[in-house]
């Protein structure tokens, strides 16, 4: 994405836009968005308020079908942290819904991680 102000320059390129975005935010609102969290747009989702963004609109858009955060981030070419604000506040306002992405590692049984500690042993 271009910034309107210089064709030239992306949003990368400036300090001040991703805290624009996120209207000052840091930390979203939910705690369970993670990188690897799936988005997908509810179905009928409500219309957005005129004062939404470009971004949301976009995130929006895109999530038409099932998409990770951290896809969503490189293709709106946005830092994650500032992709996972935006989610938030769409999840909470019912447009997206947010589905943990990879389930947590299983919990290793003692003996089994005993078995491989022996075995590296007899290396």
């Amino acid at each position: 994405m271009t910034s309107p102000d210089d064709p030239g320059r992306t949003y990368r390129d400036t300090a001040l836009r991703p805290y624009v975005l996120t209207k000052g935010r840091a930390r979203p609102s939910r705690n369970t968005i993670s990188i690897d969290t799936l988005l997908i747009a509810t179905d009928p989702a409500p219309p957005l308020p005129i004062s939404a963004g470009r971004q949301e609109r976009a995130l929006l858009a895109m999530c038409r079908g099932l998409l990770s955060l951290v896809e969503a981030a490189a293709r709106l070419e946005l830092p994650v942290s500032v992709v996972r604000v935006l989610a938030s506040d769409l999840v909470d306002s019912g447009h997206l819904t947010a589905r943990a992405g990879s389930p947590q590692s299983p919990q290793l049984s003692r003996e089994l991680l005993q078995e491989v500690l022996n075995g590296l042993r007899a290396l």
